[in-house]
């Protein structure tokens, strides 16, 4: 399937070779329609599966942005529409076999750190499975990595530090924290909330871990940013809904676009 994937891909982008990938999360899917130059639907694209989530475009598009080659998913499969753990990271090892070195994984999130607020940008410096289940369950496939991967960091601490240099050219507030992935699709409870703060979780979302534990078993330099789109439940008195989280980051897309074109102008890594 993997190979059928990738000579699909190629008979669209011939000679492309993205060196970067970003993964939009919810709301977040702007910059894909901004930068695009080739879009594939993934409804057409061997073993990848359509999004059945508001604010997912459900696109696999590249772009040329600061002479730097880049694949986007425009908004991604999540473990609570029913999709496997495989079928969700899929992309992901499809992104190492085009060449992908550097991931950007993107999401909106729920703010569990009570100095947090909906709008800020919060750089993931490690993360929390709560999810019940790791992608890497199951058979190893040595060519992407090892049986028992290192998890040490994951986030890359190098990326993190550039795009904290992005954020001061652009004076925006960027915090830094740990955010949790629980399987969704409801909300947690103000007593999940409250044991997550007690655990070390700065942000709560339903995303970007599975990918993250695949990205960096297949050797990729990962980058993490959650939106802060709404207080977690019981910080506030307002009920969640999923549209407070569409209007959060229709309001911060400006500056997310500013931080990741000011990363890919000044990304530099070693490996």
């Amino acid at each position: 399937m993997l190979q059928n994937t990738i000579d699909y891909i190629n008979t669209y982008t011939e000679d492309f070779r993205p060196e970067i990938g970003i993964v939009l999360g919810s709301g977040l899917g702007e910059i894909a329609d901004k930068f695009c130059e080739i879009s594939i639907p993934y409804s057409r694209i061997p073993g990848f599966m359509a999004s059945s989530v508001q604010g997912h475009k459900g696109r696999l598009v590249f772009a040329n942005i600061e002479n730097r080659q880049v694949v986007m998913m425009q908004g991604r499969n999540h473990f609570y529409e029913g999709f496997s753990m495989e079928q969700i990271t899929y992309p992901i090892k499809v992104m190492k076999k085009l060449g992908v070195k550097t991931i950007i994984l993107t999401n909106a999130a729920g703010a569990v750190n009570k100095a947090f607020r909906p709008g800020d940008f919060m750089v993931i410096t490690d993360h929390i499975n709560f999810m019940g289940v790791n992608p890497l369950r199951g058979p190893n496939d040595p060519q992407f990595g090892s049986r028992f991967p290192d998890m040490t960091e994951v986030y890359n601490k190098e990326l993190i530090k550039q795009m904290d240099a992005v954020a001061r050219q652009y004076n925006i507030n960027i915090k830094h924290g740990v955010y949790m992935a629980s399987s969704g699709p409801s909300y947690e409870t103000p007593a999940e909330i409250r044991m997550a703060r007690i655990i070390g979780a700065d942000a709560a979302g339903m995303s970007t871990v599975p990918e993250a534990i695949v990205a960096n078993y297949c050797g990729m330099n990962v980058l993490g940013i959650s939106c802060i789109s709404n207080y977690a439940a019981g910080i506030s008195n307002r009920k969640l809904s999923h549209s407070e989280v569409i209007e959060t980051t229709n309001m911060a897309k400006g500056k997310f676009i500013k931080l990741i074109f000011g990363f890919l102008k000044n990304y530099k890594i070693d490996k």
